[in-house]
């Protein structure tokens, strides 16, 4: 017997909507291993911490049984998915989009289980469609329809354009739950409108419609935007296993508990624990380590994450980095600062011309790197850690 209530429970950990709840409790009642599916575009040829929230939770059903099928949108990359966006993305070229796709299998697989991973790709049933099968699908939806997701309304409120394609991205994902016969889907938050019409287009196919369980969108590592590449706030799980260390230790106390919720496979109850332990008095660095060698361990090994942790000690606290250490966030143009300024900003140096001075002397670190060249830009999205000879300290966000 499935005990509904715990599978539930670990289903719902992190997620930020279930629709519809009621549904998901009949699909789980009536103990037949049910379809999940999750969609990626592969418009970057790496995956990072953001996208592997969603993975995680693909981790989840796989454990309770559940059949999960990682869908690379390998058709619908290349029309290039609005969601969020306040102007049309550049589709890719076909080229660049199968050579993304051999990236990701090899990538997901350091989390899910292979053998009870089917990787699918949507233009096995796209491509098939034909011109007068998009007509026909397109005629299961209204442009008032359309223009009811937010970032579609927000364009054509300000008169900005947008291209006929674009509404074809929903439909397009919609059948793909219709082709896949899914009875739950995963997206983020900024994913629920497309999420919303597969199970319209169920409907309209004779199918019992999905329940849909929109993710958190991740925080990067500036604490303000989502996790993005293009912002450079984001950690990417191929990067090496001291530099995924480094950038988890270099986030906010408050934030690193919403990356246990989310990127952690810790028990609940072990993550609860461990946070009273810190409100209570223990210092959240010693958290902040068991979240950083979790993280490198799953992408690495233990050898790799016990490396790591030793190089950051070495690095940091027998440097003597104190634990008070000021955290100061600046505002940039979105283009970064020199580290002069940055230096002059966040209170380390009077001026620009001692930072320069420092700087030739080198008595200046950035990350525990002696930095020796006075010209260095620091780019928007980074959170480093910034020391001026031996007792200037500052963990510095460029936003």
């Amino acid at each position: 017997m499935v005990d509904v209530g715990a599978s539930l429970e670990y289903i719902k950990r992190g997620v930020d909507e279930l629709l519809v709840e009621e549904e998901m409790v009949e699909k789980l009642r009536s103990g037949r291993p049910l379809r999940v599916k999750a969609g990626f575009d592969p418009t970057a040829p790496d995956l990072h911490l953001g996208h592997t929230v969603l993975i995680n939770k693909l981790r989840h059903f796989q454990e309770q049984g559940h059949h999960v099928m990682f869908l690379i949108g390998d058709f619908t990359g290349m029309i290039g998915d609005p969601s969020g966006k306040n102007a049309t993305r550049p589709p890719l070229s076909r080229e660049q989009i199968l050579e993304n796709a051999r990236t990701y299998q090899d990538q997901v697989f350091r989390i899910l289980d292979p053998e009870r991973t089917e990787i699918c790709f949507n233009s096995a049933w796209m491509e098939g469609l034909g011109s007068a099968g998009m007509i026909r699908l397109a005629s299961h939806h209204s442009v008032a329809r359309m223009l009811e997701r937010d970032d579609f309304a927000k364009r054509y409120a300000a008169g900005q354009s947008i291209a006929i394609h674009e509404f074809l991205y929903p439909l397009c994902q919609g059948y793909d739950s219709v082709a896949m016969r899914s009875d739950v889907e995963l997206g983020g938050t900024d994913q629920k409108f497309n999420l919303l019409v597969g199970r319209e287009l169920q409907r309209h196919y004779g199918q019992s419609p999905q329940c849909v369980l929109t993710m958190p969108l991740l925080v990067g590592l500036d604490g303000v935007n989502k996790m993005s590449k293009s912002l450079g706030n984001y950690i990417g799980i191929t990067e090496p296993a001291r530099g995924i260390f480094g950038k988890l230790m270099s986030i906010s106390d408050d934030l690193m508990w919403r990356y246990f919720e989310l990127l952690s496979f810790r028990p609940i109850d072990e993550v609860r624990r461990l946070r009273q332990e810190v409100e209570a008095g223990r210092n959240p660095r010693d958290a902040k380590v068991l979240l950083a060698q979790e993280i490198v361990e799953r992408f690495h090994d233990r050898r790799a994450a016990e490396d790591a942790l030793e190089a950051f000690e070495a690095r940091f606290r027998r440097g003597e980095v104190p634990d008070d250490l000021p955290e100061i966030a600046l505002s940039t143009d979105g283009g970064g600062l020199p580290l002069v300024q940055v230096l002059k900003q966040a209170g380390l140096t009077a001026s620009t011309s001692e930072a320069m001075r420092l700087i030739g002397q080198g008595a200046v670190r950035v990350d525990g790197e002696r930095v020796e060249d006075r010209g260095l830009h620091l780019e928007a999205g980074r959170s480093v850690l910034v020391q001026v000879g031996k007792r200037r300290f500052a963990s510095v966000s460029l936003n």
